[in-house]
This record gives C-alpha cells, structure tokens and sequence, in this order.
C-alpha cells in the first residue's frame, strides 16, 4: 500500500498528471542514464508525447514540464516563475542542460514530438524519452504513463503488484478499510495512522501533514492577494482578490454567508494552480481547491479545529483518496473530471464529517454521496488550459462538500449505496465514457466555447 500522503503531493500547476507528472518521468529517465554512467555519452535526447498528453500538452504544461524534468528538476522544488523561461531559452538557444550538468544540442521542432492521434496501449497519458550517442546509437529507451495525481510508472511495470511497505492494517476496498476500523475500535484516520507508522515515526509523520496543510492555507492566500490574467491565451481574469475584497467588506458591514468563502478559497487555489503556481496535488491538480477549501473552512469556522484535528482531516482524506485509486482512477484522462473533481470532492465531504465527530458510517455516507453526485462528469478543458470549466468546478464541489458532510451527520449513517458500489460505478461510467470528453479538448465545452 502506498501512503497516503502521497495523494498530497506538493508541486507546481496546472496539471497533475500533465504537468508534474512528466516532469517526474523525465527526470527519472535522465536519473536512469546517470545511474548507467551513460550521460557523459549522450549527444541527443528525444520525447515524444501521446494521446492526451499531447492533446493538451501546451496548455496543461506539459511541454514545459518535460524540458524541465530533462534538465533534471522535480516539481517539488523546482521555482514556479522559473518553468515558463526556461523552457522557452531551451527553444530558442535550441539546447539543454541534460540533468542539469551535461550540455546537449536540443532541437524542439525534432525533438519533442506531440502524437495527437495517437494513444499508446495502457493509458492515454502516454510518453517515451531516448536517448543517443554521437553515433545515433540508441542508449536508452524509456515508455512511461501518467497515471494521475502525479503519478507515473513505466510500461513494464504498468498493473504489476510494486514493492511495498507492510502495514498492521491492510485494506484494499473500503469495506476492508472500515472492517478493520470496528474491529480496532479506531477511527479511519486512527487506523491509517497506525499503517503509517509503519514507514516513518510519528515526529515525520506530524511534520509532514502540517507541511501539507500549511502549503495549502499558503496556496488560498496566495490565490486570494494575486491579480492579474491567467496565461494561456484565454485571458480569463482572476477573480479571487476581488471576491475577497467583496466578501470581506460585507463580513465587516455584518453580512455573514459562510458559504461563499470556501467556494472562494477553492477559485483561488485554482487560480494559482491555472497560472502554474506551488499547489498540492489533491488528489490531483485540477481538483487541488477543493480539499484546502474545506479544509480553511474548517479552521475557520468550526470551534475546536487544532493541528491534531488538521491531521485527522488529512489523513482521512487521503485514505478516501486511496481507495479510488487502488480501485477505479484519478485520472481525467482515464475516467473524465469524476475522477478529479468527484474524487476530491468525496475526499473533502468525509474528511469534514470525520472531523465534525461523524460515525464511521456516516462519514462513509458523506464520501459516498459526494461522487455520487458528480458520476458522468466529462473533462472538456477549454483550450487545453486548467481554467474553464474547472475554476469553478472547484469553487462549487467545496461548498457541495460541506453541506453533504453536515447532511451525512444529520442522519444516522444509514444509506442504500455503499462507498465500494459508487466508486466501481464511477470507474465504469468513465470506461464507457467516450474518449473526447476525458481530458482532450475534443468535446464538450471545449469545442462549443469560442477561444478568445
């Protein structure tokens, strides 16, 4: 089982699965060339971008966030500002720093390739990266898939069981997950602490929630103080500051609709996140708003919220977070924006009825009811950009999962549809889902909104 802070991974935007995670696989290629004592003997690297990847590679950042990862940067800590410049001087000097230390001609127009009809076979998230002698002699060849939420794997490793940590508490469904929980008398969060344990001690494991959580109350401020127009051409103007501006003058003139601020919060995370900022991937990019949204709202709003009420949350999340994983997708490009925005939506419902002191079964019902409500979603990206319909999208499931948290507790727990049916019916709906409405740009508002 992986951890669940990996669901939370701090990186840059727009993109998860486009973005940080080509950049990741980039990087472990130059990383494998390294390891090979094969980079001194490089004269040229290829990429060639498939399927979605290329479809929306330029307003997802994709082609920047290659470049990058060539040049041996990590999304993690790599300076937002940088990527923009960077990747253009690589253009247009029509050369690189191959991670970082080794000079190398780069010719863009040949080099990087964007296969726009073309998907490769195990996920529409597709690339590959050669490298070459000063003899055209291939040194190494590398297929890797974008699975979301920033991860990747290689193709010989694709649906192959990876090497594991071994916890006290496996589960691979969430009748597993809430089984163990009865029978140990623990919350969710309780118990998926115990398996944590089981990879670092409890000093790394408190630092590390808190740091996600802080990047995210960092990545709502941020958002709510930046103006300006988004890039990408689309110039959508952001609108969090003078929401927040709003707002604000009406809390001071004692008009108080507690609603409105985490659909705010959410917009600017989003905004950031569209303007290629430092965000945490929740589960993935596209979504990232909505689980800080509720989470600020939380800190916020509800007496009693302290660091150790920050962690349940997260950890919460994450695990509800996990089980679509292990079980259907995250990936937009895979099953459409219910696995994105859905996914962190029902992340965010549970998480807050957990920590608003919810029953096991109702925060399973919280969960549940969040993607139940965003099955069919279809991810229709105008412009290939992270920005219309998905700013939005964001400002409405936070608000969304708030009031399904507070409905969950005020019921009983008791509910018809289980977690695991709902979260197998989402990754069916997006099997049957047709291949232009899942993160091409090729359906949907994308094609019935005019780009100006």
């Amino acid at each position: 089982m992986i951890s669940v802070f990996d669901l939370f991974s701090i990186g840059i935007g727009p993109s998860s699965s486009h973005t940080v995670g080509p950049m990741k696989a980039a990087l472990a290629f130059v990383d494998q060339l390294r390891q090979q004592q094969q980079l001194g003997a490089v004269t040229r690297v290829k990429a060639d971008l498939y399927g979605s990847l290329a479809l929306t590679g330029q307003g997802h950042g994709t082609v920047s966030a290659t470049l990058l990862g060539l040049e041996g940067k990590h999304p993690r800590t790599i300076e937002p500002a940088l990527v923009g410049p960077r990747a253009l001087a690589i253009q247009q000097e029509n050369a690189m720093m191959l991670a970082g230390t080794h000079p190398i001609p780069f010719d863009f127009t040949k080099d990087l390739l964007l296969h726009k009809h073309e998907f490769l076979p195990k996920h529409a998230n597709g690339m590959r990266f050669s490298a070459f002698d000063s003899q055209g002699k291939p040194l190494l060849l590398q297929t890797w898939y974008s699975i979301g939420g920033g991860f990747v794997v290689q193709e010989e490793e694709f649906g192959t069981d990876q090497p594991t940590v071994t916890v006290p508490f496996p589960f691979s469904n969430a009748d597993e997950l809430l089984a163990h929980c009865r029978k140990q008398g623990k919350s969710i969060a309780s118990l998926v602490w115990e398996n944590e344990r089981a990879r670092a001690s409890r000093e790394e494991l408190r630092a590390r929630g808190l740091e996600i959580a802080q990047v995210m109350h960092e990545c709502v401020a941020a958002g709510c103080r930046h103006e300006g127009i988004l890039p990408g051409g689309l110039n959508v103007r952001r609108r969090a500051p003078s929401l927040y501006k709003k707002l604000s003058a009406q809390h001071a003139a004692g008009q108080h609709n507690a609603m409105l601020w985490p659909m705010l919060y959410a917009m600017a995370v989003n905004e950031e996140n569209a303007a290629g900022g430092r965000v945490v991937t929740a589960p993935t990019n596209g979504a990232a708003g909505i689980v800080p949204a509720v989470l600020e709202y939380y800190r916020n709003y509800i007496p009693g919220a302290n660091d150790d009420r920050i962690i349940e949350f997260l950890l919460t999340a994450g695990a509800i977070g996990l089980l679509y994983k292990m079980n259907a997708s995250i990936s937009g490009a895979e099953v459409g924006c219910q696995g994105e925005v859905g996914v962190a939506c029902s992340m965010a419902a549970g998480a807050l009825a957990a920590v608003m002191g919810g029953t096991l079964a109702q925060v399973e019902n919280a969960a549940e009811i969040a993607m139940e409500h965003h099955l069919g979603m279809t991810c229709d990206p105008v412009g290939g950009l992270v920005q219309i319909p998905c700013i939005e999208r964001n400002g409405i499931a936070a608000e969304q999962a708030i009031k399904i948290a507070q409905l969950a507790l005020l019921e009983d727990g008791d509910h018809k549809v289980s977690l695991d049916t709902v979260i197998q019916t989402m990754y069916e709906t997006g099997k049957d889902m047709q291949q232009r409405y899942k993160e091409t740009s090729q359906g949907g508002l994308a094609v019935n909104v005019i780009e100006c």
